[in-house]
């Protein structure tokens, strides 16, 4: 991310993550050690080989309100998962599967998280590479607006539960592009999963899954 705060013209390019290089520079935008570790996809102490009990608990709990998860296989999340993992562990952030947790890497699920946030009937429409499935019958400069408006929401919920969300949000407006939504995007996820992070280690989350696999979702709405 630039320096200015300004979002990037060019889709960025990806790289095998650094573990410490990344708790490092966590700790120094932070200004204190980092406890909890939280990642938005799936983890497991063994390998990932399909559905997980994680996935089914969580899709019986949360599949009336269309958050279901995804099927994990060998090749999605595949190595990238296997290696966070590991390289946390070694970094002495070992997967935490249950309650209470004081330190420790764990999977979060934004939308589940979003629905008790917001006291969601249903699964936010915030994804910005699915606007033509939510607003089907608007033009495409209407659906920004609508994803837009969606994503002020979001921002001030999350503003009461984590100060400085909107703050930490990247601008967008309705001649953003879509490498730069997708920026927005992304930072929404990563401060959903800090405060999914904050009522863990406060004990108001709950672990949806078993001994090799869970993830967590807050146990009561902000409020």
């Amino acid at each position: 991310m630039a320096e200015t705060g300004q979002l990037p013209d060019d889709r960025p390019t990806g790289q095998t993550p650094n573990v410490p290089l990344l708790l490092n520079a966590a700790e120094r935008i932070a200004g204190t050690p980092i406890d909890l570790v939280a990642i938005d996809m799936p983890l497991s102490m063994l390998p990932i080989t399909g559905r997980r009990e994680a996935d089914n608990a969580v899709s019986r709990a949360y599949g009336a309100r269309k958050c279901s998860t995804h099927t994990p296989s060998p090749a999605r999340p595949g190595k990238i998962s296997d290696d966070l993992y590991a390289n946390f562990g070694r970094a002495g952030y070992v997967l935490q599967v249950q309650a209470p947790v004081l330190r420790g890497l764990v999977e979060v699920y934004p939308h589940p998280a979003l629905v008790e946030l917001m006291g969601a009937a249903e699964r936010l429409p915030y994804k910005a590479g699915k606007v033509r499935s939510y607003w089907r019958n608007l033009t495409p400069a209407e659906r920004k607006v609508q994803l837009l408006a969606q994503w002020a929401a979001i921002s001030a919920a999350l503003n009461t539960v984590l100060a400085g969300s909107i703050d930490a949000t990247l601008r967008t407006d309705e001649n953003s592009t879509g490498t730069q939504l997708k920026s927005c995007e992304d930072v929404l996820d990563a401060i959903v999963c800090a405060w999914v992070g904050t009522t863990i280690l406060s004990g108001k989350a709950r672990p949806f899954g078993d001994e090799k696999a869970a993830i967590w979702i807050p146990t009561t709405p902000a409020g």
